[in-house]
């Protein structure tokens, strides 16, 4: 077991005998923080270098935008928790290939960005922002807890012809749960926690959080053709989470099930990458560039 892991469990779980309220911001703090950022990966590092970077403002914060192409016929790369735009590596070569510009960003608290934390909503936010700046995109693609942000800005105004999303989130309000069974803390941390995260604490202005951040609500809103691929043995993300949308959209949305790659490896699994990239090429006029 993890020290760090183990220390918090046991200081959290004793304080709510006593202060569960104190217990429970404790908690918050830690589920609202990245406790550390993503680095680049060995693997990822000569697709990463090779983006042109720069940078925009969000909340007064500087936030990394990474771009591989000109410009035109952009896909929207939206990373998960702790995670970075660089985690999309493997697809970029593909989406050239397609004559496509693959567009990512590093959200605020995470990668190359300044901030300590992102939610949803700072996702959102910064997608409709680029679409401002490159216009509709030919697709988004979406990793984990991006996924549930790009529902989110596809129903807030983000311009599509198509969504692939990979090991998703479609309900925050599965993840206080799924947080406290991850370090083990008590069902009085957890309902301190989920007061905390469900009110305007974390999201301001938000009414019902359980519904509004219900990637399958009210599907007729969504009509663009969706891919979600996820893995069964997913340990972070539970497959279930993906059943939710199927059920949900139905025949509009093809189901990827996998078994054996986990919430991260199916990101660079390439027949993963081959069926997201055929299922994205069925919705372009392809146009090959040099390599």
């Amino acid at each position: 077991m993890d020290p760090a892991v183990a220390l918090i469990r046991t200081t959290l779980n004793t304080a709510s005998l006593a202060a569960p309220g104190l217990a429970g911001r404790a908690a918050f703090e830690l589920y609202r923080h990245p406790l550390r950022r993503g680095r680049v990966r060995t693997r990822e590092r000569e697709v990463h270098d090779g983006a042109a970077t720069r940078t925009l403002r969000h909340r007064g914060e500087r936030v990394a935008v990474h771009l591989w192409g000109d410009g035109t016929r952009p896909v929207l790369l939206m990373h998960g928790w702790r995670s970075r735009a660089s985690r999309f590596a493997d697809f970029v070569p593909r989406l050239r290939a397609l004559g496509l510009t693959a567009v990512g960003y590093d959200a605020p608290g995470h990668g190359d960005s300044d901030g300590r934390t992102a939610t949803v909503l700072d996702h959102r936010a910064i997608a409709l922002r680029l679409q401002e700046e490159y216009g509709a995109f030919e697709a988004v693609i979406a990793h984990s807890l991006g996924v549930n942000a790009a529902f989110l800005a596809l129903r807030e105004g983000l311009r599509a012809g198509r969504l692939a999303a990979v090991a998703g989130v479609s309900e925050i309000s599965w993840m206080p749960a799924a947080f406290c069974a991850r370090l083990g803390l008590n069902a009085t941390v957890e309902r301190e926690l989920r007061r905390r995260a469900e009110s305007g604490a974390m999201f301001p202005g938000i009414a019902d959080v359980r519904t509004h951040f219900d990637a399958a609500r009210d599907p007729g809103e969504i009509t663009l053709p969706i891919l979600v691929a996820h893995d069964e043995d997913d340990d972070v993300v539970p497959f279930a989470q993906a059943r939710r949308l199927r059920a949900a959209y139905g025949d509009r949305l093809e189901l990827l099930a996998t078994r054996g790659l986990g919430h991260r490896r199916i990101l660079v699994e390439p027949t993963v990458i081959d069926q997201v990239i055929g299922f994205l090429s069925a919705g372009t006029a392809t146009k090959a560039v040099p390599a």
